[in-house]
């Protein structure tokens, strides 16, 4: 009686209910709510295979599955059925190149494809049936995947409207980007390897494959390059050079022989002087030098040179440099007074100018100074004249000097034979006899050597004069 209540109906229901609540809890509480994950979107490379990955969030051993992948191309309408499969096997449509495009091995759910190309772009369907123990109702899963299928972008090329170059602030440009192979690509426009911004007269295509100057500009010019990139692979292209013409502009007069001061340039009359004129200007400028006098113009010469001799000009006149662009149409003028008066020499004109003396004359004075100071300092040290004149002038008498005789002494004693040395002082030349001289060992003893002569020389001669 008991083993028939326990294969009641009712109470398997009830046991089946209470299996797939704990399972359900069991699922809640663990990795997720869902019981089959899938990506919503994945994209390959053409020609390389791409796996369609499926996860269960279940013991595949305790549950019964069955299940069938759909697949709706972007030019079907309705889905089409790929596969069915179950825990242990698989079955493919009837279409025997499914079998090669396609891979699967069950209990894995996820699908393989083997080679993609563009057509296999779609939305990929899963539908999952599971059967839990003892619940003769099975639940249901689905999963879509989108898959996008992208080609490597080719090296883009590209072309110019108009091809020549274009004048300023007149013609339009167009650049427009060009790309054989690839999908889903975006484009982007370079100039002189930086992006091009999006201003007054820079626009874009929606997809910004064309570049839009309108009108160009001077600083339009340089090197456009495209970039074109998508998910798998990104190109450049080569360099297309925009030239625009243009100008005149910053128009200027300048001498390097003249003082300037404003507009006025001040000429030494005995100076041949040179001007020049310049302007920005693509292409180059063609120049006429206008003289105004009486009211009235004439042409002197034309080129961006000009030569002034005064005997050919007055004290004061007025000239004018016109500078025409053949291209543009446009051209520009600066006028200037040329004074002719005198500047003095080369030297006193480089002062008036501003100008300072030449690195060779400074490199000289400066060498000079040097080796006169580095003179001056090998003397003082090799010749020492402050401890010469000292040792002449300065030196004290030796100890051995008599006290000077006032002259009212014993007459007796002053007779004799005198040699008469004069002792060397600071403001008169040193004299002395060659005999007395040559007795002396140094200067040192010059003042003892006098005395003696005085003292001595006497003593022989004056016995003889008392006779």
């Amino acid at each position: 009686m008991e083993q028939d209540a326990l294969m009641d109906p009712a109470h398997c229901a009830i046991a089946s209910l209470l299996y797939k609540a704990v399972f359900v809890l069991h699922i809640l509480s663990g990795t997720g709510s869902e019981l089959v994950k899938a990506p919503s979107h994945i994209n390959g490379t053409n020609g390389q295979p791409l796996r369609l990955p499926v996860e269960y969030n279940f013991n595949i051993q305790e549950v019964d599955i069955q299940g069938s992948w759909l697949v709706r191309r972007a030019m079907q309408s309705e889905p089409e059925l790929l596969v069915t499969f179950t825990n242990r096997t698989s079955i493919f449509d009837m279409k025997m190149e499914y079998a090669n495009k396609f891979s699967f091995h069950p209990p894995n759910a996820s699908l393989q494809i083997n080679k993609l190309d563009e057509m296999e772009e779609g939305e990929y369907k899963i539908i999952i049936n599971i059967r839990f123990p003892h619940d003769p109702t099975p639940v249901t899963e689905s999963k879509t995947i989108k898959v996008t299928v992208d080609v490597p972008v080719s090296t883009p090329v590209v072309h110019m409207t108009p091809t020549s170059e274009a004048v300023e602030d007149r013609d339009n440009v167009t650049l427009f980007c060009s790309v054989e192979n690839g999908t889903r690509i975006q484009y982007q426009w370079l100039r002189d390897n930086f992006p091009v911004p999006a201003s007054a007269h820079h626009r874009f295509s929606q997809n910004h494959r064309r570049l839009f100057i309108a009108p160009v500009r001077k600083e339009d010019i340089g090197n456009y390059t495209c970039v074109v990139r998508n998910f798998i692979s990104q190109k450049k292209s080569q360099p297309t050079v925009l030239n625009v013409f243009y100008g005149p502009y910053n128009l200027a007069v300048k001498s390097d022989h003249a003082l300037r001061t404003g507009e006025v340039f001040t000429v030494d009359p005995e100076e041949m002087v040179f001007f020049h004129c310049w302007a920005d200007s693509n292409p180059p400028n063609s120049y006429v030098w206008i003289s105004k006098a009486n009211n009235g113009t004439k042409v002197i010469t034309k080129g961006p040179r000009f030569e002034v001799a005064s005997y050919q000009l007055a004290h004061r006149e007025d000239f004018m440099c016109r500078a025409y662009n053949n291209v543009t149409k446009k051209q520009d003028e600066t006028r200037f007074t040329l004074v002719f008066a005198k500047l003095g020499n080369g030297k006193e004109k480089h002062v008036h100018e501003g100008t300072p003396l030449s690195p060779l004359a400074a490199i000289t004075v400066a060498s000079l100074l040097i080796i006169m100071c580095m003179l001056f300092v090998l003397f003082r040290k090799t010749c020492h004249p402050q401890r010469v004149i000292k040792n002449i002038y300065n030196r004290p008498l030796t100890e051995q000097k008599k006290p000077h005789l006032s002259g009212h002494e014993d007459a007796t004693e002053d007779f004799g034979i005198y040699e008469f040395i004069a002792i060397p002082g600071k403001s008169e030349p040193t004299q002395a006899s060659s005999r007395s001289l040559s007795q002396l060992d140094s200067v040192q003893d010059l003042h003892t050597t006098i005395y003696d002569v005085i003292r001595h020389i006497p003593e022989t001669p004056s016995q003889g004069l008392l006779k």
